[in-house]
């Protein structure tokens, strides 16, 4: 093998790799006399088939198969020898000229990781935020379970809807006397003061009665999502189908048994268990944020053009995904185009980070043993078929690639942590509205890939999400436990027309959603906007 450097520019590297004929004909060579036992040929015992019959039945493809091979471990060689450390796999190219029985030509083009400078992990401080649970927050944990369990019931036909009560209604939205797209439903269930519909909708329904017709005038607030709708009067004609009462159970003794459970003081010990947890991973996405920004500020080096475009188009589809799914699809694909400089910025930043937690892990002697990745396979393996996943666990462990994208967010974590216990650490109380609130403030950063030992730089897995995340875990959803069913999730509506759109606050309680990241020039799309994993 002759190795010739083409290009030497940055992080890319290019080289033409010589592969002899004479060392794929030994190839060939080999392959043949190591198969001519078992071939089996007409007129020849067993084993006996001559060597040149051999190759003039499978030459062609013992051919391929020998050149491939000469050309990947050429590959491993070049990078060996070179010292190497590919940002993303390797492209190679054979020169369209060749011809078996020549020489092989092989151009080899790659960008390489930066080398990165000792990260520095001295003088890191940061403030841990810690909330206690109130008995407060149990008690109205509790009073939501029982607020599930209820069975709604319906009124007599007589009954005037009152606050509190849900209607199941009909409805069509018109603007100007004609009816706009995804403004009728039928079926849907409102409950009056719970505030789930744009103001003035629901005041306007109290006092009716099962069967009757009415029409309510309202405004679309001037932030609702639908830029086509914003601050537009809009008339709704509504048809109440039935008027349902929700028998809300006593959170009490009988009422905690009937979850399953020895009783209320067992039922406030799980539900506090559940809002402890749910406070400490606010903490720890607050802390994690604050250290990426600390480790960011501290270090600025080049990164691969690769990877960061990797990184920008998992971002960039997500995105685009997200927008489809807006009230108004172009108008939330033109702000994304108005700020995709911003988006490729947060790629540039994540990689980074990636790189450099890597660095710091490895420097430090971070590792996933080979317990913890046992167990994260067995994990992965859940979500398919009994069928599928002994092939799965087949596959991830075959595939080094396939097993480093399954072993980053725990090296992440791992990593994390270990600069958790180097970092001066002070505490402070805080509300949970205060530490919410503190979360809700940061800029932030996307959740960075952390390019681990063996890690194959493949971003095909990494899903940012939007930046509205899911509404927080709430305590009563932990209840295998307390065995609370969603009986009464039927009573909320789900259609979107008349829907507030006004955002809420971020409360996405998610140990593994660390470091948002939102473009600092403008104002980030409403939700189409990359986030965490």
């Amino acid at each position: 093998m002759q190795t010739v450097e083409t290009l030497n520019e940055g992080l890319k590297r290019a080289y033409t790799v010589t592969i002899t004929s004479k060392d794929i004909d030994a190839r060939v060579e080999k392959e043949v006399a190591a198969i001519a036992p078992q071939v089996r040929m007409p007129g020849f015992r067993p084993g006996k088939v001559p060597a040149n019959l051999v190759k003039k039945m499978h030459g062609e493809s013992l051919q391929r198969d020998a050149l491939n091979n000469s050309i990947q471990e050429s590959i491993q060689k070049l990078i060996a020898d070179q010292k190497l450390r590919p940002a993303m796999q390797p492209s190679v190219e054979l020169d369209e000229g060749f011809e078996f029985g020549k020489d092989a030509e092989v151009k080899v083009e790659l960008e390489v990781l930066p080398e990165i400078a000792a990260p520095s992990i001295e003088g890191l401080k940061l403030e841990r935020l810690t909330a206690e649970v109130a008995d407060a927050q149990v008690d109205e944990a509790a009073g939501r379970i029982a607020s599930q369990q209820g069975a709604l019931e319906e009124y007599a036909a007589s009954h005037k809807a009152k606050d509190g009560d849900t209607l199941k209604i009909d409805f069509v939205g018109k603007v100007d006397g004609e009816a706009f797209e995804g403004g009728s439903a039928e079926g849907v269930n409102l409950k009056i003061g719970a505030g789930q519909f744009i103001p003035g909708f629901e005041e306007q329904l109290t006092g009716v009665k099962k069967g009757e017709e009415k029409t309510i005038e309202v405004t679309f607030p001037e932030e609702y999502g639908a830029a086509h709708l914003a601050g537009k009067a809009a008339t709704f004609d509504i048809t109440v189908q039935s008027i349902l009462n929700a028998d809300k159970p006593k959170v009490d003794e009988e009422f905690a048994k009937s979850l399953g459970l020895e009783g209320l003081d067992k039922l406030k010990e799980l539900l506090k268990g559940q809002i402890e947890q749910e406070h400490n991973g606010l903490t720890r996405t607050y802390m994690k944020r604050k250290l990426l920004d600390q480790l960011a500020a501290a270090h600025d080096f080049d990164v691969p053009p690769s990877m960061v475009e990797a990184e920008f188009s998992q971002i960039w589809q997500q995105l685009q995904h997200e927008a489809t799914h807006e009230e108004d699809p172009a108008a939330a694909i033109a702000e994304m185009e108005a700020e995709k400089e911003d988006y490729r910025a947060i790629a540039v930043r994540r990689v980074r980070l990636g790189l450099l937690l890597s660095e710091i892990g490895q420097a430090n002697g971070v590792v996933v043993n080979d317990q913890e990745m046992n167990r994260l396979i067995m994990q992965a393996a859940q979500q398919y078929g009994p069928q599928d996943r002994e092939r799965f666990v087949q596959y991830v462990r075959q595939d080094p690639m396939a097993a480093a994208q399954l072993r980053a967010p725990l090296y992440e974590d791992k990593v994390v942590d270990f600069l958790f216990e180097k970092a001066e650490v002070t505490d402070r109380a805080v509300s949970r509205e205060e530490l919410e609130a503190a979360i809700e403030a940061e800029d932030g950063d996307l959740k960075p890939h952390v390019h681990g030992p063996g890690c194959g730089h493949d971003h095909g897995d990494e899903k940012p999400k939007a930046k509205k995340a899911a509404p927080k875990k709430k305590a009563e959803d932990a209840a295998e436990e307390v065995k609370a069913d969603d009986a009464a999730e039927d009573a909320a509506p789900k259609k979107a027309a008349p829907k507030k759109a006004a955002a809420k606050k971020d409360d996405a309680v998610a140990e593994d959603a660390a470091a948002e990241e939102k473009p600092k020039k403008k104002a980030a799309p409403k939700k189409a906007a990359a986030k965490a994993e």
